[in-house]
């Protein structure tokens, strides 16, 4: 029982399964691919498919949940009708739709995708660099124009990129850039030296100095060429980057967000780009979407929008399903789950 469960933000990684357990998956008209591989398991006891709007009545008696539909927020008002959850897996990395009180002071578990997106989004976020360096906008739009005008672009290696976001989609567009011969900070929960894909890490607030003495954002940001937003939405991350952060940031520095919407303050930043407080913006999710065709951000000067793509690759949702087919088989074996969020802190720690 979930509405009955001691509250709790720290539930247990082996959630108990009972005899042919009900699964249900929630989607928003797609079906998982190959989702005959879910039904086939012989100790499930039934598995249902519903959208949102079926959520009500498909919740009762359900043990496990699959929310397929990816940024849903419907079990949150369906939450009351939940009275035997005891799993739910996100086929996210974000789960700040599911971190809803209800919920996170239950006793349910709840997995996320981790790992899934690693690559392909540090994959986009060393594609936005290099087309910002070497004004790849810029020529595209020339030969749409058959205009033949020479330049000179920017080196990559040697610029300082500040990556916020120190969980493993930070710590791939780390080493990917890195790679490329670019210095890079990292932005996190606690400042900190010597770690081994930033070096050192700003306490990723705007605070003069961090809690424990260390170096903030105020510090890095300045310095920085290139800022990627790869963050958790939390409550410690939303509007985080404001006009303050914006104003901190060098005239010729751009921002790349691949994290989510609500951590930029989409006004701010369309007054920064307008006014050339800040050379460009790369961005990849919003504060609502679609982006709506009236929005500023699809023409300010520098700004590339993509639309929530960044770690949508050939076969990403085959991989999804394998990897809650393999959570599935943990949970019906009674064995620890894979990729336990943390219910106090919005994601999954270390």
């Amino acid at each position: 029982m979930n509405s009955s469960a001691p509250s709790t933000t720290s539930a247990p990684a082996v959630p108990n399964a009972p005899e042919r357990p009900r699964l249900l998956v929630l989607h928003g008209g797609d079906l998982p691919p190959g989702h005959e591989r879910i039904d086939a398991d012989p100790r499930l006891g039934e598995v249902v498919y519903t959208t949102a709007d079926g959520l009500d009545a498909a919740l009762p008696g359900t043990h496990a949940l699959l929310v397929w539909d990816l940024f849903s927020e419907a079990l949150a008002a369906s939450w009351p009708k939940a009275d035997t959850l005891a799993w739910v897996h996100a086929a996210t990395t974000g789960v700040d739709n599911l971190m809803f009180p209800g919920l996170v002071e239950s006793g349910t578990v709840v997995t996320n995708s981790r790992g899934i997106f690693d690559e392909p989004i540090a994959e986009y976020v060393l594609g936005q660099v290099v087309a910002f360096a070497k004004d790849f906008p810029g020529t595209w739009d020339l030969q749409r124009e058959r205009r033949w005008r020479h330049r000179e672009t920017e080196r990559v290696a040697g610029k300082r990129a500040l990556v916020i976001g120190t969980g493993p989609i930070g710590r791939h567009i780390a080493r990917k850039l890195t790679a490329v011969g670019m210095d890079v900070r990292g932005g996190g929960r606690r400042a900190r030296s010597g770690d081994a894909d930033f070096g050192t890490v700003a306490e990723s607030s705007l605070a003069e100095t961090g809690a424990d003495g260390g170096p903030t954002l105020v510090t890095e940001l300045p310095e920085a060429d290139y800022v990627v937003i790869a963050a958790p939405l939390t409550d410690a991350t939303r509007g985080l980057v404001d006009h303050r952060f914006l104003g901190l940031m060098k005239p010729t520095a751009r921002l790349i967000n691949v994290a989510r919407g609500p951590i930029v303050v989409e006004s701010d930043l369309a007054t920064a780009l307008e006014r050339g407080d800040i050379d460009g913006a790369a961005l990849d999710v919003f504060e609502r979407e679609p982006l709506k065709a009236v929005s500023p951000l699809w023409g300010l000067p520098g700004s590339l929008v993509s639309p929530h793509m960044s770690g949508d690759v050939v076969g990403w949702r085959d991989e999804l399903v394998d990897l809650f087919l393999d959570n599935l088989a943990r949970y019906l074996d009674g064995r620890e789950l894979l990729y336990v969020v943390d219910k106090s802190r919005g994601y999954v720690p270390g």
